[in-house]
């Protein structure tokens, strides 16, 4: 099944592999490279890509050398980029990702804010090494409207620069699961406290992103129970459960498998249109398997995402069809910059 077709929105994809997004920390004045659209082109026989995270407004970037999708100029780059993915065959859309309180101010030259002034207990990447979080600015609530409007402007400017959609990045600990968080989120307004409100902000990001851009070029990613940066999430089935039934008919939701089966399951049969399940969970030394998308394509997914196979494996798709072995990517190389560890991988030879 994983090499079967799929009509997702107004796409058709060839086979049921999602290449995910993985931060890479190879920007230049926060924007894409030549190696970068060499990157993303050399993996195009992906059903869809999904790029590493873009920050959608100067204050919002969480590390260092990652690119943005806010200027016009940062427009102009990722066009490069789509072009190359486009003219190999390919399908892309532009991870939208709001770094809140995982930032520092030497990455980003502001404050972190988020939900509340709660301070991360690890250190954040900044200035060539790891530094403590500052306590982040809690947004007043007549700021948060201009915080969900940074998704849709960035949706338009996704759709200028050739992306065929944008996936908002719900997972991971930033800043739309700080909102659903009920460690990071002390608030007492509309966006905090119940169940309600604190899927608020989500729910309103992908509104503003679909008012933009159309639903069928918006997903959204979550990690439901996880926990990087800190992040606490109660009562995780009924959070996500309101969640998805509260969020409009979009493109797809793209689901870690960081809880049991009995929730995903859940909340496969309550989501009414495309589910991408990404079974290498979140801190998982241990890729996602073949074995264990087909076997959650028998339970009803419908796209399998891989992470770090994609990375020394190009062609990950032929392996996959052929039956060969994988290459395994370098840890030192993930975030280290250059060219070594990013666009040096070839396809299997016999």
């Amino acid at each position: 099944m994983l090499l079967s077709s799929y009509r997702l929105g107004n796409l058709t994809l060839p086979n049921r592999l999602v290449m995910a997004p993985m931060t890479r920390s190879r920007a230049v004045d926060d924007k894409p490279t030549a190696s970068t659209a060499t990157y993303y082109a050399q993996r195009a026989t992906a059903g869809l890509i999904v790029t590493e995270g873009l920050h959608p407004s100067a204050p919002s970037q969480s590390g260092p050398f990652t690119p943005g999708l806010h200027r016009d100029d940062q427009v102009e780059a990722w066009r490069t980029v789509t072009d190359a993915v486009h003219a190999n065959g390919g399908r892309i859309f532009a991870q939208l990702m709001h770094g809140g309180r995982v930032s520092h101010p030497e990455i980003a030259g502001h404050h972190p804010a988020g939900p509340s002034a709660v301070a991360l207990t690890t250190e954040v990447f900044a200035g060539g090494g790891r530094k403590p979080a500052p306590t982040p600015r809690a947004f007043a609530s007549s700021e948060i409207a201009a915080e969900v409007q940074t998704f849709a402007d960035a949706a338009r400017r996704a759709v200028d620069a050739g992306f065929d959609g944008v996936e908002l990045h719900g997972a991971n600990g930033y800043l739309i699961q700080q909102f659903l968080s009920s460690n990071a989120n002390l608030r007492t307004d509309g966006y905090g406290g119940s169940i309600t409100g604190r899927i608020r902000f989500a729910v309103e990001a992908v509104e503003a992103a679909v008012d933009a851009i159309g639903a069928e070029r918006v997903g959204i990613r979550f990690s439901p129970g996880g926990t990087v940066w800190d992040v606490v999430e109660d009562d995780v089935p009924a959070l996500y459960s309101a969640l998805v039934k509260a969020l409009p008919d979009i493109a797809y939701i793209h689901v870690l498998a960081t809880t049991d089966d009995e929730t995903l399951m859940g909340l496969r049969k309550a989501w009414p249109t495309a589910f991408i399940l990404n079974p290498g969970g979140q801190i998982s030394p241990v890729e996602g398997t073949r074995e264990q998308g087909e076997r959650w394509l028998a339970n009803g997914a419908d796209l399998i995402s891989y992470g770090r196979a994609y990375l020394a494996n190009p062609d990950l798709v032929e392996r996959f069809r052929l039956g060969l072995p994988l290459a395994t990517a370098d840890a030192e190389t993930w975030f280290q910059g250059g060219d070594k560890g990013y666009i040096d991988f070839s396809s299997y030879r016999h």
